[in-house]
Order: C-alpha cells, then sequence, then structure tokens
C-alpha cells in the first residue's frame, strides 16, 4: 500500500521501520524540522528522519501543513493512506480528505481516555492500572475520530515513561500493520468518558512534599527519562530518577528520615518517599550510597524550595 507517514519521535519511528518491513511503499514522510538539542544546542535531525534518510525515503520538513507547497507535494506523492504517529502537527481538513482510505492516527492511549499530547504521562500521574493503543480514523477534532482498533496493557508497578513508551511504541506498530490489512470497522468514540492530556506544563517536574508519597512515586515514573522529578536542597537542584514509597514515614513534608546506602527517606504529605537514584544539576544519575558519598544529606534536612 502507498503512505504518506506524518511523524517525529522514537515511538513513531518505530511505526515506520515496521511498515516499511511489512512491505508498505512508503512514498513521502513528513517529520518536524530539525530542533536544537543536546549540551551545545545543535540542529538535530527527529528520529522519524533518520530512519528516513537510512532507507532512502524522501522527506519533507515544513514548519506548517497549511501551504500549497506542502498539499502539492503530499498529493504527488499519490498515498492511499496517511499514518500519523506522534507528529506534532495538526493535518488540515485538506490533508485529511486527500487519500482514499483517509487518515490514521497511532494513539498511545485507550480513547477516548488522555486525548491529547501527553497520554503516556497522564496515564502514570493518574494512577491507571490499564492503558494501550488505539488506531483511530482522524477527523477535524483533536484526538475525536471514530476508532478501528485498540489494545490494552496493563501498566505495572515499576513502569517508568520510558519503559511504557517502548511496549506502547511496538504495540502501535504492530496494529497499524494489522489495520492496514484488516480495515476493520469503525466505531465512534464515547465523548462523555474523554479526558485530556495536556502538554506537560514547566513547573510540573517540581515536586512538592505537602502531597503523598503514592503521587510523589508515580510522578518521579511518569517524568522518566524526562524532564525528571526535581527537587531543592537551598541552592541545589537534584533530579530524582527512582523511588518507592515507605508508608509507615511521618513527619513534616520534605524533610530528610534517614540516608544511606539504601535510599534516602523523605517525609510526604502522607507517608514517605525512599530515593534510590537521583541526580545532582550537572552531575550523573548516582545511586542513593553514591550520591550521598559526595553530597550529604542528614535526617532532619529539608528538601524543597520552600523549605530552608
Amino acid at each position: 500500500m502507498k503512505i504518506v507517514f506524518a511523524g517525529t519521535p522514537a515511538f513513531a519511528a518505530v511505526a515506520l521501520q515496521t511498515l516499511l518491513d511489512s512491505g508498505h511503499e512508503v512514498t513521502l514522510v513528513l517529520t518536524q524540522p530539525d530542533r536544537p538539542a543536546g549540551r551545545g544546542l545543535k540542529a538535530q535531525a527527529s528520529a522519524v528522519k533518520r530512519l528516513a534518510e537510512q532507507r532512502g525515503l524522501a522527506v519533507l520538513q515544513p514548519s506548517s501543513l497549511k501551504s500549497e507547497d506542502v498539499a502539492r507535494a503530499v498529493k504527488a506523492a499519490s498515498p492511499e493512506v496517511i499514518v500519523v504517529a506522534a507528529y506534532g502537527l495538526i493535518l488540515p481538513e485538506a490533508l485529511l480528505k486527500l487519500p482514499p482510505l483517509g487518515c490514521l492516527n497511532i494513539h498511545a492511549s485507550l480513547l477516548p481516555r488522555w486525548r491529547g499530547a501527553a497520554p503516556i504521562q497522564r496515564a502514570l500521574l493518574a494512577g491507571d492500572a490499564v492503558t494501550g493503543v488505539t488506531i483511530m480514523q482522524m477527523e477535524a477534532g483533536l484526538d475525536t475520530g471514530p476508532i478501528l482498533l485498540q489494545e490494552p496493557i496493563p501498566i505495572a508497578a515499576n513502569d517508568t515513561a520510558g519503559v511504557l513508551h517502548d511496549k506502547l511504541a511496538a504495540l502501535g506498530a504492530r496494529l497499524i500493520v494489522r489495520a492496514l490489512v484488516d480495515r476493520p470497522a469503525t466505531t465512534r468514540q464515547d465523548d462523555s468518558r474523554a479526558t485530556y492530556a495536556a502538554r506537560i506544563a514547566k513547573g510540573e517536574p517540581e515536586i512538592d512534599w505537602r502531597r503523598s508519597a503514592m503521587e510523589l512515586e508515580r510522578q518521579v515514573r511518569a517524568f522518566n527519562p524526562s524532564p525528571g522529578a526535581q527537587t531543592q536542597l537551598g541552592p541545589a537542584a537534584i533530579k530524582i530518577w527512582r523511588a518507592c514509597v515507605e508508608p509507615r514515614i511521618s513527619g513534616a513534608p520534605g524533610t530528610v528520615f534517614a540516608a544511606g546506602p539504601d535510599g534516602i527517606v523523605v517525609a510526604c504529605g502522607h507517608g514517605g518517599l525512599r530515593i534510590t537514584e537521583l541526580q545532582r544539576a550537572g552531575g550523573k544519575r548516582l545511586a542513593a550510597g553514591a550520591f550521598l558519598a559526595g553530597f550529604k544529606l542528614k535526617p532532619g534536612m529539608r528538601l524543597g524550595s520552600n523549605n530552608g
């Protein structure tokens, strides 16, 4: 089948790889423009662009899809279907209507739950027990289109956003191939059950120790590997990468209860959080014991931007 593929990050690259390996003809790849990244802030190609170039595919990187040049390029690629995965730009109605089979989106949630940009993080933050992938026929609304396929997967107790991303990327790649072969009938979403997965706001990674340890443990997992849950010790910024709940701990929120090789225990609004992997700004990710060898944390010290 002739496909125009639109996607940007690693999640999308997994789907593109699988479509190519399944024998589909990808006649054009749309991906976001190169962005500054890394310590040197050099422009870097997206995961999808890197893969497309390795496979000798035509690549287009418009900053907007509203121009006639983009419409002409997509039309010239003669797609039977457009497949979209974590692309980052809204497809205008002209493109939605262009291919005979329309546009299919690979979305990392069980729609209508978690429509929007950050479904993986929102599912973890909410403490969902199950998530999954939806293959959806796209329409003008945000993730509102009819569903072709869905498959759930459980969220394990220790799943980080990175681990869950990889599971969902593999599942989404498998489902889009199946959808193109089977062409299943669609089912309308129940809009009354919809929830919205807003983009992660700038201040969300900051830990508020007044919240429960259970909420904060989910926060740590939701922001691993990016951007990392963060707290303060005086002027020093510290990122927390792994932690577990210590339900019997009580004390003023943000107070260090214990600090040793098996973790740094901090009192929360309800229970305590045992931090087992963390990182000082500019440093490496370290297990608690290695971190404490170069950064002294003692019982009674306080973490958090509002604590001394």
